[in-house]
């Protein structure tokens, strides 16, 4: 994707996941990339603001280097519940 269009919201899912998942880990992208092994820094910079659409394999050596399962670099966020209102009475 270029020209600064909108990221697809499964990429935007990636991308906030990957941003906390590194972040949880206190590591700059440049330390991710390294510990990934296979990738630049500016793969990461590029899924983080949802504008890269990476391999599986790009996935699997992220994965693997965060210690998650790929699905985790993709599951939705969970919504909080909503708040359920009281039952009227029928009086």
């Amino acid at each position: 994707m270029a020209g600064g269009t909108t990221a697809r919201p499964e990429r935007e899912t990636l991308a906030r996941n990957l941003r906390r998942l590194r972040l949880r880990k206190g590591w700059s992208q440049e330390e991710l990339a390294a510990r990934a092994g296979e990738l630049r820094q500016a793969v990461i910079s590029d899924i983080e603001r949802g504008v890269a659409n990476p391999t599986f394999d790009t996935l699997s050596f992220l994965a693997r280097a965060l210690g998650v399962r790929i699905y985790d670099l993709l599951k939705p966020a969970r919504r909080p519940a909503r708040a359920r209102l009281p039952e009227r009475s029928q009086s």
